[in-house]
């Protein structure tokens, strides 16, 4: 497996595992309290600051653990990374809408932050699994 495609697992996991812990400290809100009055910011930047922070140290042990030549990146894989960045950042553009559209209505702040956060995980979501179907089925350029 190459190492670009570990990269790509661990941003696909670190991502889902990050998020669901997100969702569940959010809904774990005491009872009686609305939805869009529960603490969320703090839960936010704490689960946002671990995904980052094990995507770093996970990244550095498969590369450390990984054989000596399989740390370069050839044509391939800068073509496959590119592919699913391209593929990843529909969203972000999605979410920026999203929360632009949110903000005219004049919604909540926390229904605004969490569409924006939720476009970021599927921007991550969709990108590696764009470069996970493209190590494993093959990958033509157009």
């Amino acid at each position: 497996m190459a190492l670009e495609e570990k990269r790509a697992w661990i941003m696909l996991v670190v991502t889902i595992v990050s998020y669901a812990v997100y969702v569940a400290v959010v809904l774990g809100r005491p009872a009686g309290v609305p939805l869009a009055e529960a603490p969320y910011v703090s839960a936010l930047l704490w689960t946002v600051g671990a995904a980052i922070t094990a995507s770093i140290v996970l990244h550095i042990v498969v590369a450390s653990f990984s054989p000596k030549g399989t740390n370069t990146k050839d044509q391939r894989d800068r073509e496959i990374h590119r592919f699913g960045e391209y593929i990843g950042q529909s969203f972000v553009v999605i979410g920026g809408v999203a929360g632009l559209a949110l903000a005219m209505a004049d919604l909540d702040q926390f229904w605004i932050a969490n569409a924006i956060y939720l476009a970021f995980v599927l921007s991550s979501i969709l990108g590696s699994a764009a470069k996970l179907v493209a190590y494993r089925l093959g990958f033509r350029p157009w």
